[in-house]
């Protein structure tokens, strides 16, 4: 019987995926100077499940990278060779390779085969340590000494992996590459070996001269990073050493003074002719004196008792958390998921039109049935938020891209950057989670980019010599709100009005702080002055403002010139049910979002007040709030025009607060948010569409949108 083991590519893709980004955390985290032990082993881990699944699955260039890292990591952490930043730096590189590679075998995307070569040769010199090997040297023959010549900056540098080949035929491949440049020999696994060359003729010269000796295709020729300056060094003395010892090619090797030692003397041979010395002493009877004892190495220091009791309980801990944690998740199909809610969806619809045609119950005659009813809706309930809750997924998932992102910038950019996140454990709904990535990865580069100075810009301002740049993310009401910051200069008013100007942009001196900082969001604006690879171009903060009002959320702006710029995005935790507050006004329902709502209430006559060009307001606490008469902005024919009759509901919303004029309260409830725009068109000031108990359609109300849009909300809180 044979087993089909594609069916668990996906299982294996998905795993490999999240060892990728556990392996970046630990990388990132890790104290170069004193590394951890348990870091180190679980970097290791990483690398070495990686390879071990994609050996199984017959992913040879992922095994063949995966190999050559874990040599290194395995060097590294038994203390053979010091963690260095290269080390860090060549690592991070390496699963950036990985993570191509894979998306290559998951998705079909390109694969840069001369950058994974480059990595695979990197790895190697590290764990090597020197460039030329000391333990296998490569003699150099006469022709060398006629062909020698001056390897220049200019040079190319390839390492040749050979098939196994007798040392006969190594030896002329050298001989014969050595008229190209300089050679040296790097034995591989499982007797193989592998010539490094530095030379300034083409690729072709040297497959021609290979070509003499094996079947080309046998050969795999990879392109190495050039030599740093100290590598060039080390290399320079070291075949200086070499070419001492061998007398330049033109004089046989003196022999080791230890050899000789060994070698018997002219005496105890007596060549051919007399008895040994040792025989003749043997025969006398004569013993020779013991030869001194060779020297004792010390034994290592033993841990003592109480360092290697807490280690084995710190072990044993982390073993009972192992243990504890293996069965604790399973991996669902994400479209299983979704049926499961779109059916746990048509459940609360259809348990809503129960509950409403058994309103109409005597409840006399039907106590039974409706107390069975309303178990049923607690039950539904539950069983809803359980389900959501499946979707939800905490923000560290966004948030842990960031600092290797952060990392690589600022060094790039010449900053110095403390990246700080709070509130990693929110939980967001995935379907926003994987779509708020790419808002925010422009977010951060633009604070890293734009916002925080220079580190000379920065102590000559008085500050700390590095920037901070805050990621947040907290529950607030029915949504996520989700903060960028930072301490750097801060937006420039003036900057911002020149280039609106530039641009043919309506703009006028006397805007508010607040809408100037709006206009940074127009398509192609941009006060870069310089057009990089990393901003200036004008295209992404207009698509970060599309994107997030297309999931239904919100985006603002504050800024300080000098102290730094906060922006904060808003977004509903969810986009499937929502709790919500029936309304009626004319002859249509209406639903409000609970999350937005305050309180609801019937004003006094005195409580209401009218202000010359900008409408009504009403009193609540001391606090005068805009009127929002909910019939004038849908122009639909109301029941009831005076607010003293009707009720007001007060909501909030991006700071701000207004009342909503309607006619009736219905009910609260679950709603199922079916897409309104998908099936129809987009209609400002209304988010979504549910199906009610009663098989009619009610419109779910954009709060914030609706909001913006009416003339009677002022930017500033009317005060008496």
């Amino acid at each position: 019987m044979t087993i089909d083991i594609s069916q668990f590519y996906k299982v294996f893709f998905d795993e490999a995926e999240e060892l990728l980004a556990e392996k970046e955390r630990l990388l990132l985290a890790v104290d170069i100077d004193s590394p951890d032990p348990e870091d180190l082993n679980a970097i290791f881990r990483t690398a070495h499940s990686i390879k071990g699944g994609a050996s199984t699955f017959g992913l040879t260039d992922m095994s063949e990278v995966t190999h050559v890292l874990e040599s290194l990591l395995d060097r590294i952490r038994k203390g053979e060779m010091a963690l260095t930043a290269q080390h860090v730096d060549a690592f991070l590189a390496a699963k950036d390779i990985l993570k191509m590679q894979l998306d290559g075998h998951r998705n079909g995307a390109d694969v840069d085969q001369e950058a994974v070569a480059n990595v695979r040769m990197m790895l190697h010199d590290l764990s090597e340590g020197v460039i030329v090997p000391t333990h296998q040297p490569t003699v150099p023959s006469f022709l060398h000494a006629e062909q020698k010549q001056q390897i220049t900056d200019g040079a190319h540098r390839y390492k040749i992996e050979l098939p196994d080949l007798a040392k006969r035929d190594v030896d002329a491949l050298v001989d014969e590459l050595g008229l190209l440049g300089r050679v040296s020999v790097v034995p591989l696994a499982a007797g193989r070996t592998a010539l490094i060359i530095m030379t300034h003729e083409s690729l072709d010269d040297i497959v021609a001269i290979c070509s003499f000796v094996l079947d080309p295709s046998d050969l795999k020729i990879f392109e190495a990073p050039p030599l740093t300056p100290e590598q060039r060094a080390r290399e320079a003395a070291e075949r200086a050493r070499i070419e001492e010892e061998q007398g330049y090619g033109f004089f046989d090797p003196a022999e080791p003074l230890d050899a000789a030692a060994d070698e018997p003397s002219e005496d105890e041979i007596g060549y051919g002719f007399f008895q040994p010395i040792e025989q003749i002493r043997r025969e006398a009877g004569i013993v020779a004196e013991a030869p001194p004892p060779a020297p004792v190495r010390p034994e290592p220091l033993e841990v003592t008792e109480v360092a290697a009791e807490k280690k084995a309980a710190k072990k044993a801990g982390e073993g009972a958390h192992a243990q504890g944690g293996e069965s604790s998740s399973i991996r669902v199909s994400i479209e299983k998921v979704d049926q499961l809610i779109n059916l746990v969806g048509e459940l609360v619809i259809t348990q809503a039109m129960i509950e409403q045609r058994s309103s109409g119950l005597d409840p006399m005659l039907h106590q039974r049935l409706l107390a069975s009813v309303s178990q049923l809706t607690r039950n539904t309930r539950d069983l809803q938020e359980a389900v959501m809750s499946i979707r939800m997924m905490p923000m560290d998932f966004v948030f842990s891209r960031f600092p290797r992102m952060v990392r690589d910038l600022a060094g790039k950019l010449g900053k110095k950057v403390d990246f700080i996140t709070n509130g990693a454990a929110t939980e967001l709904d995935k379907g926003l989670i994987e779509r708020i990535v790419d808002p925010l990865t422009h977010l951060v580069r633009n604070s890293i980019d734009h916002g925080i100075e220079l580190p000379a810009a920065r102590m000559a301002a008085g500050k700390s010599e590095s920037g901070r740049l805050f990621l947040s993310a907290a529950h607030q009401g029915g949504n996520i709100v989700i903060e960028v910051a930072d301490d750097g200069g801060g937006l420039n008013r003036e900057r911002i009005l020149a280039k609106a100007r530039q641009n043919g942009l309506p703009v006028s001196d006397n805007m508010s702080d607040a809408e100037v900082w709006q206009l940074i969001f127009a398509p192609g604006f941009s006060t870069a002055e310089i057009v990089t690879d990393v901003s200036g171009r004008g295209v992404g903060m207009d698509v970060v403002k599309r994107n997030i009002q297309a999931l239904g959320g919100t985006i603002d702006i504050r800024s300080a010139r000098g102290f730094g710029t906060t922006i904060l995005i808003s977004l509903p935790l969810t986009l499937a049910i929502l709790d919500g507050m029936s309304i009626r006004c004319g002859d249509e329902i209406y639903i409000l979002p609970l999350g937005f709502v305050v309180e609801s209430l019937q004003p006094a006559r005195a409580d209401v007040k009218e202000i010359a060009g900008q409408g009504r307001v009403v009193k609540v606490r001391g606090e005068y709030l805009p009127l929002v008469p909910l019939y004038q902005m849908f122009n639909i024919e109301p029941r009831i025009t005076d607010p003293c009759e009707g009720i007001l509901v007060i909501l909030e919303t991006e700071g701000r607060k207004a009342a909503l004029f309607v006619d009736e309260l219905v009910g609260q409830q679950q709603v199922v948010v079916k897409n309104l725009e998908a099936n129809y068109r987009k209609v400002t000031g209304i988010s979504g569409a549910t199906i009610l108990g009663d098989g009619g359609v009610a419109l779910i109300l954009d709060v914030a949108a609706l909001l913006r849009s009416s003339r009677q909300l002022s930017d500033e809180s009317v005060v008496f």
